[in-house]
């Protein structure tokens, strides 16, 4: 498979004070817009730390840019994200003590994007594939959504899945895919090894080659009514089971 040159997405908008607090604190943010009257002084200290000048907007003005989202006074425009390659995220990991890279099969709910980031920070994990067709990018509502965890998780788009699969079992890591499906309950397996996480889509979960390249196809046991776990939901469970194995 090609090395292909990492590609950047757009610029985008960041608002909150949380995601503007980490996008300040990355040195990826180009121009602040604040509401006029904006007194925290955290936030301020920490514009002038990256010499920056703010503009001041009325509510009104703020509002329209973010088309009514809840900015709390702040709007950072930040610099194009730059995702990661395939290879960076394979040797990042194989560097830490338990690689762990995670997989999604067609992720289209940049909601479930960012809680899926949020989860990947907070689990270590070293890094996300995504495909470069039929799947949410890192834009605005996912930068959002992840409280600024996409700041610092490593994220690489390919155009082929299976063939991601495939180099990744060359360097060494088991596939597990989540499928409801799966015979294999989730929390009986053992992950001592390198583990690459694949979790499929919303609707209609991994694709049928996906599976027949994994070496595990796991599943989260229910025992309520419904049967089936929002995609984001599952990414936490299944994540923390792997780290703490």
């Amino acid at each position: 498979m090609k090395n292909t040159k990492p590609k950047k997405s757009r610029s985008e908008l960041i608002y909150g004070r949380l995601p503007a607090i980490n996008a300040l604190s990355q040195s990826k943010v180009k121009a602040v817009y604040l509401q006029a009257g904006f007194k925290d002084e955290k936030i301020l200290g920490e514009i002038q730390k990256a010499k920056l000048t703010p503009k001041f907007l009325n509510l009104n003005a703020l509002n329209d840019m973010v088309r009514g989202g809840n900015h709390q006074g702040i709007v950072v425009e930040v610099a194009p994200h730059e995702y990661s390659s395939l290879d960076e995220i394979i040797v990042s990991a194989k560097k830490s003590e338990h690689p762990l890279i995670l997989i999604l099969d067609e992720i289209e709910d940049p909601h479930n994007f960012g809680a899926i980031l949020r989860s990947c920070d907070a689990f270590g994990v070293n890094g996300v594939i995504i495909k470069s067709r039929n799947q949410v990018p890192l834009n605005m509502t996912v930068a959002k959504v992840s409280t600024g965890a996409i700041e610092y998780v490593k994220v690489a788009e390919v155009a082929n899945i299976v063939s991601a699969i495939n180099k990744l079992k060359d360097n060494g890591f088991w596939i597990y895919t989540a499928d409801g499906s799966g015979k294999d309950d989730y929390q009986k397996l053992d992950y001592s090894g390198p583990v690459a996480l694949v979790v499929g889509s919303e609707g209609h979960g991994a694709s049928r080659l996906v599976m027949e390249n994994s070496d595990f196809i796991i599943k989260i046991p229910m025992k309520g009514h419904v049967n089936s776990l929002n995609v984001s939901v599952s990414v936490g469970i299944l994540l923390s089971r792997i780290v703490n194995k």
